[in-house]
């Protein structure tokens, strides 16, 4: 699925914005789901205007590595895209996913309405009260006052670059596989 650069949505389409870590790897899960029209990787949450990767890496403007994802929610709602959210990072481990550490890697959910706020708090707490994780979650649930779209290059990269990018091969793929089993379960 190829991603798409601008922010304009169709009359049934709606938007979400979710922080998983590094973005390859949440482009790369959102992106296997039926009504998922777009994933586009950027930043979010933070105080710089138009972050570079370079700038965000280096822990100074305040923002996530995100995925802007434009859906069809007549085909998946908002609460079945937090779901995959829950499943596929470790949302319990403080600006961490793995080896990847820094505030740029934090698991959140940025709203764009009250609606979606009230859906990511639900969410948020019958996920904890399950057993799908045995710490509690430090999940960043917070309005969307900023998003940037990553470089270029960043964009749909675990279908460009999977083979030849080891991050991709040892980390992306394994995920990718993880999820897509996890998927064909729930028929999500």
């Amino acid at each position: 699925m190829d991603t798409v650069k601008d922010n304009t949505t169709k009359k049934n389409e709606a938007e979400a914005t979710l922080g998983t870590g590094c973005f390859w790897c949440t482009e790369a899960v959102f992106q296997l789901l039926e009504g998922v029209n777009s994933v586009v990787s950027g930043y979010a949450g933070g105080h710089v205007a138009n972050p570079t990767y370079e700038q965000v890496c280096g822990k100074q403007t305040g923002h996530a590595e995100v995925v802007r994802i434009s859906y069809d929610p007549e085909i998946i709602s908002y609460e079945e895209l937090l779901d995959v959210f829950w499943q596929s990072h470790n949302p319990t481990t403080l600006n961490q996913q793995g080896n990847d550490k820094g505030p740029q890697y934090r698991s959140a959910i940025f709203y764009h309405n009250e609606a979606q706020q009230k859906i990511a708090e639900a969410s948020l707490a019958r996920t904890d009260a399950s057993d799908l994780w045995p710490d509690p979650i430090v999940t960043e649930i917070t309005e969307l006052n900023n998003y940037y779209p990553a470089e270029d290059y960043h964009q749909n990269y675990f279908n460009r670059m999977g083979d030849k990018n080891p991050y991709c091969v040892y980390v992306v793929g394994p995920k990718v596989a993880k999820m897509k089993k996890q998927l064909a379960k729930k028929k999500v």
